[in-house]
């Protein structure tokens, strides 16, 4: 299922994302460091949503209590 989530907090603006069955399918980030981003998105595309939580939750960026891929937690723990 494809959902957009709207980010707080951070440079990115939005994160789309699409889980099936648990497994992180594809995901894409508006805005932020666009390297940075297209690197986190290749890398946990095709793993379960709950270990990609667990790894990267909590992450901050800069002194911000939250970061991208902090804020991608957030989107998946929406889009369950």
């Amino acid at each position: 299922m494809k959902s957009i989530y709207k980010t707080s907090g951070t440079c990115s603006t939005y994160i789309t994302v699409d889980v099936d069955n648990g497994i992180l399918k594809d995901v894409s980030f508006q805005g932020g460091c666009n390297g940075n981003l297209k690197g986190i998105c290749e890398l946990v595309k095709g793993m379960p949503v709950g270990e990609v939580i667990s790894k990267l939750e909590g992450i901050s960026c800069g002194g911000r209590p939250t970061s991208c891929p902090d804020q991608l937690c957030q989107a998946l723990r929406q889009a369950k």
